[in-house]
């Protein structure tokens, strides 16, 4: 039997679990690390779209359960196949919050070990830019994909 793959990503940050809530569900703060647009909140039940500062293809993401400081998950579609992703908030020492994300899945082949390494890339550095953006208000992702513009 074939097993599956997911991308598992987790970095401390230097902030409460609130802030760090917050800096996901709220697309003007998101705005700041990740997305340039978002039609609304995250909310469970509702449906999205992200658009990205770097990319013309826009992300549809379905909103499935929040609790509020500790969890969220969202379903989106990768190569026309919804994944789940999940983010979870774990209180550590010094007021700081671990952020565990993980993504699933993919079979393991070819177009699954692409999308394992993509992504996996992808979400780590959406850890370090929430990171910079939440501990020193810097935008890491500002300029980071030119190279990829045609």
């Amino acid at each position: 039997m074939q097993k599956l793959l997911q991308v598992k990503v987790a970095l401390q940050i230097q902030k409460s679990a609130a802030e760090v809530f917050e800096a996901i569900v709220n697309p003007e703060k998101m705005k700041n690390y990740f997305i340039s647009e978002s039609t609304g909140p995250m909310k469970e039940g509702k449906v999205l779209v992200w658009k990205f500062p770097e990319f013309e293809e826009e992300a549809p993401v379905r909103i499935d359960k929040i609790e509020q400081d500790k969890y969220i998950s969202f379903y989106w579609d990768i190569d026309e196949e919804e994944l789940l992703t999940e983010i979870e908030l774990r209180p550590a020492g010094n007021n700081s919050t671990v952020v565990h994300i993980t993504e699933k899945s993919r079979q393991n082949d070819e177009m699954g070990i692409q999308w394992l390494q993509n992504n996996t890339e992808g979400w780590a550095n959406f850890l370090a830019c929430l990171k910079a953006y939440l501990e020193y208000g810097i935008n890491l992702r500002e300029g980071g994909f030119d190279f990829l513009q045609k």
